[in-house]
């Protein structure tokens, strides 16, 4: 073997080995292989008392990985270090680098990056290799001393005085994002209004002023006095047409990747980024194993002329000449770090229709939108024709709106994932006469502002600057696992728990964990990976600053009482509460240690109701309680010979035999009684 390549993933290693030659051999280190210690000061794996200087460990679960890919590279006459095109990959580089002691043997190394695990890519990254970048590894470094420091010391904070399970950076000012939002929507008082809408054969109108005012209808005596107002007829005053042009999206970022798939795919941004690691790392088709889609962890917009061409080549055979746009340079948002393209195929000719046989089922949906947002992006923008009618009545004044296609433009490719509503209005003229229909009242209250949904909230978190691409859906997801949030109709609520979490970290953190606070540390960041600056110092002068607001809130921090659960300890008499463990919720005497009693978790014996099932005629039906699922805590009545038998009743059963079947009588949640056997209730 005279080159050894080591990738951070399995799957990468095995395409990338079909496009080099028979010299190279390709491994993997299977993610990071060694992270700071947690020895030392506080068990941050820092020496404090040397300028900070971090301490790392090998992984418990790397050493078998580390030993082989020491044999390897020990056998190699060079290595190359090709692991993810970001601040996280370059710093695994560097680890590699340290751990293989490649520096000390002299072992000639070289840092590889590319964006897109096709042929050609790979063969100019090997081509264009460069040294590790230092700066990027710095500020990976900062980040990760950073989060440590901030996890360790509030989450140990947090679990002894309140039972919060962690903190974090990023991860406590999105949850403030949360908080803060429901507190805006319990303070606000919500306001009348009344709305006149006139409903004519086609069309309806809906009032826009009063006397040339915009109209202000606060309770119902005011609307009825509007109405009482109009006359019979309405006057056309004005038609008026204007042509729009919808430009199309720019191509997907991470961010805009996982909130179009939660919004249109109802994928998580933790599946949504699982998936995409698959598609970019490499997808088994017919003959070749190739990357799908360029890597999914950038914030830039921009595309190369590599897929530009072709891609434009494509859009002109399959639409036509009309359809081809021009790439709109610039989009990368201002700040952005560009240093790779916009998420897109990366090549033209794999359309989705191609490779469906090839990929999973949630594979193919993000492939399909992917593939279809790159290439709309290239398109000419859709035009449409608005038309708005204004009717007079009396001192009123109606608006009325139309929207019409002219050109679909990218709509054409995109349209699935962005429909446009089209409607008409009747080929009148202005100073025509119109009788409505009929015109209503409606009421209508002021609406607070809406709850996140997890799409929101990660464009929130990117407007903000709080984290970065790789690190919304971790956040996300930590969140929920905490149980620091509940979903409600895919909306995020804090629960108890996340709130008062919230309500400490605000009281003795609140700079720490606020959201400009966290967005400055992410500037911060960046400027190490593109200055030559001093990362322990910053790490040091955070770490001064910081420590004396945890040893305040050591002191000052009260205890959360356990909650009660309303008995009595049956041991000592005093109250049962609730505690918790890894494993979940516990009812437990609040005189531990003193009196260690737990109440046990035993079954529910189910109740009996001394009918013999009519289906197997061996068991009893019984009363019991739903455990799981959208049901939990609901009775049902089933079987109690299950699972030989899995009969279960569509209502309760009322004691009595149906008179034309074998089966039981029973009552439906609708109060009526029928037969159990639904095909017999309905022939009767």
């Amino acid at each position: 073997m005279d080159k050894l390549v080591i990738v951070e993933s399995p799957s990468k290693s095995k395409t990338i080995k079909q496009y080099l030659g028979k010299d190279f051999e390709v491994l993997s280190s299977k993610g990071h292989i060694r992270d700071l210690a947690i020895s030392g000061t506080g068990g941050l794996g820092l020496d404090i008392e040397n300028n900070f200087k971090p301490r790392y460990t090998v992984l418990e679960d790397k050493q078998k990985t580390i030993d082989s890919l020491k044999k390897a590279a020990d056998k190699a006459n060079a290595v190359f270090l090709a692991t993810d095109p970001d601040r996280e990959g370059e710093a695994i580089s560097w680890h590699l680098k340290e751990v293989l002691e490649l520096d000390k043997k002299k072992k000639p190394t070289h840092r590889v990056i590319f964006n897109e695990v096709t042929k050609d890519a790979i063969q100019n990254a090997f081509d264009n290799t460069r040294d590790i970048d230092l700066h990027l590894v710095s500020s990976q470094e900062t980040r990760r001393i950073l989060d440590r420091i901030i996890g360790f010391k509030l989450s140990k904070l947090l679990q002894s005085k309140i039972k919060s399970k962690s903190a974090g950076r990023v991860q406590s000012a999105a949850l403030k994002m949360i908080v803060d939002r429901e507190r805006e929507i319990e303070a606000f008082t919500p306001e009348e209004y009344w709305k006149i809408t006139a409903y004519f054969d086609e069309f309806e109108a809906e009032l826009s002023k009063i006397k040339k005012r915009k109209p202000s209808l606060k309770n119902e005596a005011s609307a009825d006095k509007l109405l009482q107002s109009l006359n019979d007829t309405f006057r056309i005053k004005s038609i008026k047409e204007k042509e729009r042009r919808r430009a199309p999206k720019a191509p997907f970022t991470t961010s805009s990747l996982q909130q179009e798939a939660s919004t249109r795919l109802n994928m998580s941004g933790q599946r949504t980024m699982m998936t995409a690691q698959k598609l970019y790392e490499g997808i088994d088709l017919q003959n070749e194993t190739v990357g799908l889609i360029t890597y999914m962890r950038t914030d830039s917009t921009r595309l190369s002329d590599s897929f530009i061409t072709p891609a434009k080549k494509h859009i002109r055979n399959q639409y036509g000449e009309d359809y081809v746009g021009r790439y709109r340079k610039g989009q990368t948002k201002e700040g952005a770090q560009d240093a790779h393209e916009a998420i897109r195929p990366t090549s033209v000719r794999n359309h989705p229709n191609k490779v469906k046989p090839y990929l999973k089922d949630d594979e193919y949906r993000l492939y399909k939108m992917i593939y279809a947002r790159a290439i709309a992006a290239l398109m000419q923008p859709a035009k449409l024709k608005n038309t708005t009618m204004i009717l007079e009545n009396a001192d009123a004044e109606f608006k009325a709106k139309a929207q019409e296609m002219l050109f679909d433009g990218y709509l054409k490719v995109y349209g699935a994932y962005q429909s446009v509503e089209t409607s008409n209005l009747p080929n009148e003229q202005e100073g025509a006469e119109l009788s409505a229909e009929k015109v209503e009242k409606s009421q209508h209250f002021t609406s607070p502002p809406a709850r996140f949904t997890e799409a929101k909230l990660i464009k929130e978190m990117e407007e903000k600057g709080i984290g970065r691409p790789s690190t919304y859906s971790q956040t996300v997801s930590t969140l929920k696992k905490r149980r620091y949030v509940r979903t409600k109709e895919k909306k995020f609520i804090p629960t108890d728990q996340g709130r008062l979490t919230i309500e400490k970290l605000e009281h003795y953190f609140s700079r720490i964990i606020s959201v400009d606070y966290t967005a400055q540390m992410e500037d911060v960041l960046d400027d190490i990976a593109n200055e030559d600056m001093d990362h322990l110092a910053i790490v040091a002068d955070f770490y001064h600053r910081f420590m004396p607001l945890v040893e305040k809130a050591n002191k000052e921090m009260e205890k959360a009482a356990p909650k009660l659960t309303g008995e009595k300890c049956p041991k000592c008499g005093r109250d049962m509460v609730y505690r918790t463990s890894r494993y979940g919720t516990f009812e437990a005497c609040s005189g531990y240690p003193d009196c260690k009693y737990i109440k046990s978790d035993k079954k529910q014996e189910p109740k009996k109701t001394g009918l013999t099932c009519p289906k197997c005629k061996k068991g009893e039906i019984v009363e019991r309680q739903a455990k799981r699922g959208r049901n939990k805590g609901n009775t049902f009545y089933a079987c109690d010979n299950f699972p030989k038998c899995k009969n279960i009743l569509r209502g309760k059963p009322t004691g009595e035999a149906c008179d034309n079947c074998d089966d039981l009588m029973v009552e439906l949640k609708d109060g009526t009684i029928a037969c159990n056997d639904k095909k017999c209730a309905e022939n009767k």
